[in-house]
């Protein structure tokens, strides 16, 4: 990472690529903490979330380092056809949630895992469909083969780090779920609209680094 360009400007946070890799190597914990949706977190079967995980792409392109996202084919039954990080849920052999998030980025997007460099995992984001999700956070450099699993994923796009920095882009909705006020936050992004657990887990990246 040898380019010193900021990533941020006026009202966001402004870091070089080489402060942002010392920021997250500090900032990121082993995933332990949980955090997430009111609703989710208040429900009485919370305690039953099953484990998944997602890999969190930082893509270190020569003019800004962006973030990779899947656009989910919409007949799935979990969040078909939102936009979501590369993941999905545990299996017994996986070593743990870095493994999880490797393997499944493989599997759906083609992103070999010795191509991912892990910096270290945010916390854990529980969701009203009662996952339990790591966001496994790492750093890929280009250029990369892509073969996407045509049966989960619709496409692939990428999002510079700078827009989720600014809080000018950081959205709150609101709506009820199971007789619950759910409150979620959204970053639209050029007729993308980012939203949920995905947003969430944004934000919390965002917290981090600006703490």
């Amino acid at each position: 990472m040898a380019s010193r360009d900021p990533l941020d400007h006026v009202g966001g946070i402004s870091f070089t690529r080489e402060a942002l890799a010392e920021r997250l190597a500090a900032v990121l914990d082993p995933g332990l903490t949980v955090w997430g949706d009111e609703a989710a977190l208040a429900h009485p079967e919370a305690k039953t979330a099953m484990p998944a995980a997602v890999l969190v792409p930082l893509i270190n392109r020569p003019a800004s380092v962006t973030v990779l996202f899947t656009q989910r084919t919409p007949h799935l039954t979990d969040h078909g056809g939102q936009i979501s990080f590369p993941g999905g849920r545990a299996e017994p052999q996986d070593a743990g949630p870095v493994a999880t998030a490797l393997r499944e980025t493989e599997e759906e997007i083609g992103l070999p895992r010795e191509r991912v460099k892990v910096i270290g995992t945010l916390p854990r984001y529980r969701t009203v469909t009662r996952f339990e999700i790591t966001p496994v956070v790492g750093f890929v450099e280009p250029p990369f083969p892509l073969v996407l699993d045509q049966f989960e994923v619709a496409e692939v796009f990428e999002v510079p780090l700078v827009f989720f920095l600014n809080p000018a882009h950081h959205e709150s909705h609101a709506y009820e779920y199971m007789g619950m006020l759910r409150n979620y936050f959204a970053m639209p992004y050029q007729g993308r609209f980012i939203w949920g657990a995905t947003a969430g887990m944004l934000m919390n990246l965002y917290r981090l680094l600006r703490s």
